[in-house]
This record gives C-alpha cells, structure tokens and sequence, in this order.
C-alpha cells in the first residue's frame, strides 16, 4: 500500500489522501499508546473526501469519534 497525503492538518494531527494502487481515499491519524506508535486509516468514498475538504469542522468531528478512547 501507498498512501498519499493530499490534506494534512498538522494542528489537529490528521490527514486526508488516496491509496496509489487501489485508488481508496482515507482519513489518518497517528496514535500513541505509550508503548506502541501508530497511524490509524479509515476507508471513505469520495464523495466524504470531497465533502470533508469542503467542511474541515465535519472532517474533524469524524477524527474526533474514531479516535481510540472517543465516546460515541
């Protein structure tokens, strides 16, 4: 897999882009859990990318849910 980072918001730690090989669009963002770093990637189709470059707020309330520890 090769993710392409075509949004990234350094501030609140995320980042939108596209799957070179497959063509899926993601939204990621790094965890840590103190032993272990990593990135988290979700799936979403095109038209939520396009509407999460559009509407930052929305894109955020969904990093904000799928983060590990969020209420939903």
């Amino acid at each position: 897999m090769k993710f392409i980072d075509l949004f990234v918001n350094r501030e609140e730690m995320f980042s939108m882009g596209i799957e070179a090989l497959s063509g899926q669009h993601y939204v990621s963002f790094p965890v840590s859990l103190g032993v272990v770093d990593y990135e988290e990637y979700y799936a979403i189709d095109r038209a939520t990318f396009e509407r999460f470059e559009q509407d930052l707020p929305a894109a955020l309330a969904f990093v904000t849910r799928a983060r590990p520890g969020a209420s939903i």
